[in-house]
């Protein structure tokens, strides 16, 4: 038996990256896992993959962004599987930007995705855990929510937001008596498709000096943060609720 065996879980953005490996590492520990994302045909592979294994998954297209879609996906998965456990909302985007140059436009777009859906989605998982026995949140933040960097102010914000997000909802949880808890996740540098991409354009240097930040001198994998996600949606932290798990091989230990 699987660590999360017979949960019931949905990630965003799981087409690809940290929520791709977040849906697999899932899977593999018991969980029926729907993939959600805007990226119909690299979502439907995820998901086509993970029940070649033997285990069962389920594509939804979904942008975060939009309030309506939320509770159509909330009612597909419980239709489908006949619940929700976990929730992982973990579809964001980065783009270089500083104070001075970024505009309003990406600005929002930032926050949109980051921040909003966060917000959305742990809206709509509360909604529909707190009648059905309780769960587990997790909210993909960053390191970059805890610490600052002159080049991302809008992933700045938007990850910051995240961070005290979280703790609000999980202490009203709590206080409600719903039996849900909620957790955010901080990830180190992880050179997944959207850092690669938001970084592609950017000097070499920027890479070498966060390597260089780094303690453990590596960039970290898919696969490490998505362990520390199963155990967050695991019992195995069952006493954890408004904590945020920094997993940045030491980079904000300095």
């Amino acid at each position: 038996m699987g660590r999360l065996s017979g949960k019931i879980a949905l990630v965003t953005g799981g087409a690809r990256g940290l929520g791709e490996a977040a849906c697999r590492a899932m899977a593999a520990e018991g969980a029926h896992v729907a993939v959600t994302d805007i990226r119909e045909a690299e979502g439907k592979a995820v998901a086509a993959d993970i029940n070649k294994n033997g285990e069962k998954s389920i594509f939804i297209q979904q942008d975060v962004t939009d309030e309506k879609r939320w509770p159509e996906v909330m009612s597909q998965v419980v239709t489908e599987f006949g619940g929700l456990d976990i929730v992982v909302n973990n579809a964001g985007i980065a783009e270089l930007g500083t104070i001075e140059d970024t505009n309003l436009e990406a600005w929002r777009r930032t926050t949109s995705i980051n921040l909003d859906g966060v917000f959305l989605g742990t809206q709509a998982a509360v909604r529909i855990m707190k009648n059905n026995g309780g769960g587990s949140i997790i909210n993909l933040s960053s390191i970059e929510g805890i610490v600052g960097n002159p080049m991302v102010v809008a992933y700045n914000a938007s990850k910051g937001g995240v961070r005290l997000l979280t703790k609000s909802a999980a202490i009203y949880c709590a206080q409600a008596g719903y039996a849900i808890r909620i957790n955010s996740l901080h990830p180190g540098f992880v050179p997944t498709p959207m850092v690669t991409e938001a970084f592609k354009d950017a000097p070499p240097e920027l890479a070498e000096s966060a390597l260089a930040s780094t303690p453990m001198q590596r960039f970290g994998t898919a696969e490490e943060i998505a362990n520390c996600i199963v155990f967050l949606a695991s019992e195995e932290s069952s006493y954890m609720t408004g904590s945020e798990l920094v997993v940045d091989g030491g980079f904000t230990a300095h």
